[in-house]
């Protein structure tokens, strides 16, 4: 062991651990077990076994184990974003593409194109940029990595100010916010707004963060940390107080998190969390929708129950071969052409061929944050799919790149196709372009909502 450290070699990293001993002690507080400390017995944490703790002060450490449960905040409402209740519609375990046979390989295929007859597969290019982020985008000092996520953020929020979402009066809601910088930028692009809030949700404790370099007084950062499967916005403490219309945003949100994010705007936030209020839901609905419509006058059909909360959605997608038939928001749309939730289960798998192909997989992991520290060309969520996982063995000398790379492409397609269909039967006009190059990101796709012009909420001042 190096001087003054530890003496406990730690098999699992294969290096002797660095903590600082006590003075005349070998081992840290961790592994004093190792040697005689007054015949003091140290035991593994009931909350968390990866640590020790000594048998005689563990009812101190149990109060403050960071492993303890922590009080739920006020938001958090267990499942509300999940999808499906009814466990006999949720789907048995399937295998890997490797265990499919070539016949049931080729009928799958065959499904796919089927289904995605008459769909809209050719997206259009809308790669924009905004003033916000000229400077930084000029600036040398800021290497490849940086400049492939500057250029994301800036197409992003060109997209967001082509549909008219950066103005005065609006909560940004920043789901898988990572460190905030998407946010960060809306801010710097709304230098002289007033009345703006930004809500970053992340379930992960963040390092590095940005939002807590903003000290302007006329807007409010605020980090939520909840899976977004159960985050009730309805509940958000500054969403009650002003109800301001929702923005919801997301850099590469990955997989299955998007699903729960649409369910989350457009499902439980519009609906006001029924059932789960004190007071009745529909009144606390109507009196949120009353603040975003306009006063009711002669020729204005339009009642505050067609209001819609939600001024937009703009979310750049990623990783679908981390969807989840259960959270799904296409399900329907599935259903409707003939696919249930073996084909999903596939189909997701395959859809990691649009940006991996059969190369070697990189030892990266995927995760909900977005960092800017990575330099891979594939870009923070990128697969970790094994060859045995996306069936690379059992394509061999059958599909050609080129092939595998189109199919994946199209079970990407349809999947946020079903998106799509769910935010227009929410009343939502949707849309899916391509926001910047594949040399840029080879998940280059955005999916942007507002909702239907007789629905489109005005800001409050």
């Amino acid at each position: 062991p190096e001087p003054g450290r530890c003496a406990h070699f730690v098999l699992r990293k294969r290096r002797f651990c660095r903590m600082i001993p006590a003075p005349g002690r070998r081992f840290c507080g961790e592994h004093g077990h190792e040697e005689e400390q007054n015949d003091r017995k140290r035991i593994p944490c009931p909350l968390d076994p990866k640590h020790t703790v000594y048998e005689d002060q563990l009812q101190k450490h149990l109060k403050k184990c960071n492993s303890r449960e922590k009080p739920k905040p006020v938001y958090f409402v267990q499942d509300i974003n999940a999808g499906l209740k009814d466990a006999a519609e949720i789907p048995e375990k399937q295998g890997p593409l490797s265990s499919l046979s070539l016949e049931e390989l080729q009928n799958l295929i065959i499904k796919l194109k089927k289904a995605s007859n008459g769909l809209e597969l050719h997206l259009k290019e809308q790669i924009l940029s905004h003033q916000a982020l000229q400077e930084a985008l000029s600036d040398p000092k800021n290497g490849e990595s940086a400049f492939k996520h500057l250029k994301q953020q800036a197409s992003i929020l060109g997209n967001m100010e082509k549909l008219h979402l950066l103005g005065p009066g609006r909560c940004f809601v920043e789901f898988g916010a990572g460190r905030g910088k998407l946010s960060h930028w809306v801010d710097i692009a709304l230098e002289n707004v007033e009345n703006v809030q930004f809500l970053l949700v992340e379930r992960a404790t963040t390092r590095f963060k940005v939002d807590g370099k903003h000290k302007r007084r006329d807007s409010i950062f605020e980090r939520l940390q909840v899976d977004i499967q159960h985050l009730c916005l309805n509940k958000v403490p500054i969403l009650e107080k002003k109800k301001l219309p929702v923005v919801g945003i997301g850099k590469h949100l990955c997989g299955a998190a998007t699903d729960l994010a649409l369910r989350c705007l457009v499902e439980s936030y519009t609906t006001c969390c029924d059932g789960e209020d004190e007071e009745p839901a529909p009144k606390r609905c109507r009196a949120a929708q009353t603040e975003l419509a306009p006063h009711k006058s002669a020729g204005n059909e339009s009642t505050t129950e067609d209001r819609k909360p939600v001024a937009g959605i703009v979310i750049a997608l990623c990783c679908h071969h981390k969807c989840d038939w259960t959270h799904y928001v296409g399900r329907e749309f599935f259903k409707s052409v003939g696919l249930g939730p073996v084909e999903f289960h596939y189909f997701q798998r395959m859809s990691s061929w649009a940006t991996c192909g059969m190369q070697e997989t990189t030892s990266k992991t995927s995760t909900s944050e977005d960092s800017e520290d990575q330099t891979n060309d594939t870009e923070e969520h990128e697969h970790t799919l094994s060859r045995t996982a996306s069936g690379s063995d059992t394509l061999q000398g059958i599909l050609s790149a080129e092939e595998r790379k189109e199919i994946g492409c199209l079970c990407k397609r349809l999947i946020d196709h079903g998106r799509m269909e769910y935010l227009q039967q929410q009343g939502y006009k949707a849309a899916l372009q391509y926001y910047t190059e594949s040399a840029v990101s080879l998940e280059n796709v955005l999916l942007t909502a507002v909702p239907k012009p007789s629905l489109i909420p005005e800001p409050t001042i």
